[in-house]
């Protein structure tokens, strides 16, 4: 009986053993993991702004007051891939067609060091610029940049470097065929 005990622990000791010794099945990705990126970020430009002031027009102010000033803009674009769901994929077979949201500003930053004052010429019955005119002449810059960012191409460069992207990543999970088309949303407003 002893015996019969000790083979029957064994086996089941040796039982336990092998199946904690077996890998879990490897999830095979899907089109879905795309979500997981977010907000993937395919371009990025440096735009420069030069920012260029005079008030030496008012009649009640003696003499002449010039600024030239310098900033640098970084601009990211992409797409919000969070937002695919399952209406938004076709699949056929080797065949798929996938429909993205449209492109959009991910980030865009003015950082304070890259603000540079690179002229100013003052006569001596006036003041320099101060701080707060300098600031006011670099938000009037970032203004004219973010007016001016569909003239860059940076929408239709985000469109085209993430159908590549997402080509490439859908051809590693077997794809074939492969069409990408976006939503068309508000291209007038690139901020969304």
């Amino acid at each position: 009986m002893k015996g019969i005990i000790y083979y029957l622990l064994l086996a089941t000791l040796l039982g336990l053993i092998s199946c904690g010794n077996k890998k879990a099945p490897e999830e095979k990705p899907t089109v879905l993991d795309l979500k997981e990126m977010s907000d993937l970020a395919t371009v990025e430009y440096t735009v420069t702004k030069i920012i260029k002031a005079e008030d030496n027009k008012t009649w009640f102010k003696i003499g002449d007051r010039k600024i030239l000033m310098s900033c640098e803009a970084q601009i990211k674009a992409g797409i919000d891939l969070s937002s695919i769901t399952k209406d938004n994929i076709s699949e056929n077979g080797k065949d798929i067609k996938l429909r993205l949201p449209p492109p959009k500003i991910i980030s865009f930053s003015i950082p304070p060091e890259k603000i540079e004052v690179q002229y100013q010429e003052t006569s001596v019955f006036r003041d320099k610029f101060s701080s707060k005119e300098r600031d006011a002449l670099a938000v009037q810059a970032e203004t004219q940049i973010r007016n001016n960012l569909a003239g860059l191409g940076i929408m239709e460069q985000a469109k085209a470097n993430t159908s590549l992207f997402v080509n490439n990543f859908l051809k590693q999970l077997g794809y074939q065929n492969i069409t990408i088309t976006y939503d068309d949303g508000n291209p007038l407003n690139p901020f969304q």
